[in-house]
C-alpha cells in the first residue's frame, strides 16, 4: 500500500473516532439535563445516613479500645474512683472522698463519667477514701447500675459513714449527703463472698481477699475474655488477725494497682512491733501521755491486739491505762467477733480459748467527761489524720508537753494534719483559730497494711500482666515506682509492660 493510501485511512479513522466522542458527549449532557437535581431535603437525608454510616464505625471500633481514667487516686492518695469502659460496658471501682478535703472538694471529679451509663459499682473495702463518697453518687445523680461489696464491707461501712457525717464539721449547705441518703444507699447494695463468680450485662466479676482489712478485696473483672485486676488497698504480709493478700490464678491482661509506698520497704513485723511498743512504752515510763490516732476500724484492732499483748507480758506497765477512744469501738469489735472466720488461723484457734477481741488492759473511752486526764495513758483515737473529732482535741490539748507523743501508725495523706506535723512544726492553728506551740514528740511507724516495693514487684512478677496502671499514690512515689519496675522488667523477651500513671480526669486508652 502507497504512503498516501495509509495517511487517507488514518485521516478517516480519526474522524470516525471524532464524530463517536461527540455522539456520546452530547448523549451525556442531554442525560444531566434529564436527570433532575436532588432537592435539599434529599441532601440532609443522605448527609444523615451517611453519618449514621460513620458512627456506626467508629462505634464497631471503640468496642475494641478500653478507657481507663481515674476520677480520684490519679497521682494523689484519697477519693478513690477509676472508671473502665470496654465494649460498650462501664464499670466504678471504688467511690471514696479525700479526707484532706471538705464538702464537695473531698469528692472524686465525677463530672467525667455520665452516672447513668455506669452499669456496676464496685466498692474493695470500707475506708472513707474508698467507699465514702458512695451514698452522694447512688443518690444525688442518675445512678440506675448495680453495687458491690463483701459482708464485712457493708456492716462496716454503715457505721463508719455515720460516724463520718458525726465527725465532718461541716456547714449543712456543704454536707455531700445525710442520714437518709445514707440509709437509702445501703438498701441498694448487694453482698458478694470472696470467689463468688457473679455476672450482670456481659461483665464478669470475682473478688479475692486483699488482706488490707477485715473483708477487702481485690476484683477479677473479665469482658470478652479480656481480664482487669484492680487490686484496691492490698497487703502480702501475715498480721496478727489477717490472712495475706491473694493471688488470682489467672494473667491479667491490665493491672490496676495501688502505689501507695512506692520503692519504700517495710521493716519486718517483728522490728516493726518492737519499735511500737518501746515508743509506747518510753513516752508513759517518763510521766507523758501518748496519742495514737487511728481510724475507727482497720489497723487498729491489730494495734490493740499488740498493745494489749505487751501489757500482759509488763505487770509494772498494768497501772498506766489504755483507752480506745472512739464511739464505733464497742460496735466494730462486735462485727469483728462476727467475722472470726474470715480471720487467719491464729485467731481462728484462739477463740476456740478465748475471744482475742475482748481485751484485758484496755478500756473503750465513750466521752470525753469520762476521761481522767491526771497521769501517763495511752490512747488511741480517731480519726487517723487528726482532722477532727477526739483525735484532734486532745492532740491540742497535749502537744505543747515535751513529756507527750504523737506516734502515727499508718499513713498520711497531704493537706492534713497528720501530714503537717511529720515536718515538726514549732505551732499549729487548733480548730478555733488559737496558736498552740508544738513541743511534743512525734513518731512515726508504719502499720498501713499496703504492699511496698518488695511487695508490688513481686506481685507484678507472678501475675505478668501485659499493662498496668498505678494509681493511689501521691505523683512523686508514683514515678519512682514506674522507674524501679521498668528497671526490674526491662527485658522485651522475657517480659517488660507498658506501665501508665494517669492523673485525675486523664485517660488511658488501650
Amino acid at each position: 500500500m502507497s504512503d498516501n493510501a495509509e495517511n487517507s485511512a488514518e485521516e478517516e479513522l480519526a474522524t470516525a473516532f471524532r464524530r463517536a466522542a461527540f455522539v456520546l458527549v452530547t448523549q451525556a449532557f442531554h442525560d444531566l439535563q434529564l436527570t433532575p437535581r436532588p432537592t435539599e431535603e434529599e441532601k440532609k437525608r443522605t448527609n444523615r445516613i451517611m453519618a449514621k454510616r460513620r458512627l456506626a464505625e467508629e462505634a464497631a471500633d471503640e468496642r475494641h479500645i478500653m478507657r481507663i481514667m481515674p476520677l480520684g487516686a490519679g497521682n494523689e492518695v484519697g477519693r478513690s474512683c477509676i472508671v473502665v469502659k470496654f465494649k460498650g460496658k462501664t464499670i466504678m471501682l471504688d467511690c471514696g472522698v479525700h479526707p484532706g478535703y471538705s464538702g464537695h472538694g473531698s469528692l472524686p471529679f465525677f463530672d467525667g463519667v455520665e452516672a447513668e451509663e455506669i452499669d456496676l459499682l464496685l466498692i474493695t473495702h470500707f475506708h472513707i477514701d474508698h467507699v465514702a463518697a458512695l451514698p452522694h453518687f447512688t443518690e444525688k445523680t442518675n445512678f440506675k447500675g448495680r453495687v458491690f461489696m463483701t459482708h464485712p464491707t457493708k456492716a462496716v461501712m454503715q457505721m463508719m459513714l455515720r460516724d463520718f457525717l458525726r465527725v465532718s464539721n461541716i456547714s449543712v449547705d456543704d454536707q455531700i449527703y445525710d442520714d437518709k441518703d445514707l440509709n437509702n444507699c445501703v438498701s441498694k447494695v448487694e453482698i458478694i463472698d470472696f470467689h463468688q463468680e457473679m455476672m450482670h450485662n456481659g461483665i464478669k466479676f470475682t473478688p479475692y481477699n486483699a488482706g488490707h482489712v477485715l473483708g477487702a478485696c481485690m476484683y477479677l473483672i473479665e469482658i470478652g475474655g479480656v481480664k482487669v485486676l484492680y487490686t484496691g488497698d492490698y497487703s502480702l504480709e501475715n498480721d496478727r488477725h489477717l490472712m495475706a493478700a491473694e493471688l488470682p490464678a489467672c494473667s491479667p491482661d491490665v493491672l490496676i494497682v495501688e502505689s501507695t509506698y512506692g520503692v519504700q520497704v517495710h521493716q519486718s513485723v517483728v522490728e516493726r512491733e518492737g519499735r511500737f511498743t518501746g515508743q509506747v512504752e518510753a513516752v508513759v515510763r517518763r510521766g507523758g501521755r501518748c496519742l495514737i490516732p487511728v481510724f475507727a476500724l482497720g489497723r487498729t484492732q491489730e494495734l490493740l491486739l499488740i498493745l494489749d499483748e505487751h501489757w500482759r507480758s509488763h505487770p509494772d506497765l498494768q497501772d498506766i491505762p489504755i483507752y480506745f477512744a472512739s464511739k464505733l469501738a464497742a460496735k466494730a469489735l462486735r462485727v469483728y467477733q462476727t467475722y472470726i472466720n474470715m480471720m487467719n488461723d491464729r485467731i481462728r484457734k484462739q477463740i476456740a480459748i478465748s475471744n482475742p477481741f475482748q481485751f484485758e488492759h484496755i478500756s473503750n473511752l465513750k466521752s470525753m467527761d469520762d476521761f481522767d486526764d491526771s497521769g501517763p495513758s495511752v490512747v488511741m483515737a480517731s480519726p487517723g489524720m487528726l482532722q477532727s473529732g477526739v483525735s484532734r482535741q486532745l492532740f491540742e490539748r497535749w502537744c505543747s508537753d515535751k513529756r507527750n507523743a504523737c506516734l502515727i501508725p499508718g499513713y498520711v495523706v497531704e493537706g492534713t494534719l497528720a501530714k503537717k506535723i511529720l515536718s515538726e512544726p514549732t505551732e499549729i492553728a487548733a480548730l478555733d483559730g488559737r496558736i498552740i506551740p508544738m513541743n511534743c514528740t512525734v513518731e512515726y511507724i508504719s502499720f498501713s497494711a499496703h504492699a511496698d516495693f518488695v511487695g508490688t514487684s513481686g506481685f507484678v512478677e507472678k501475675l505478668t500482666p501485659p499493662n498496668i496502671v498505678l494509681v493511689h499514690g501521691e505523683k512523686n512515689e508514683m514515678m519512682r515506682l514506674k522507674s524501679a519496675l521498668n528497671k526490674k522488667f526491662n527485658d522485651p523477651k522475657v517480659y517488660h509492660p507498658n506501665i501508665f500513671t494517669p492523673a485525675n480526669m486523664q485517660e488511658i486508652v488501650l
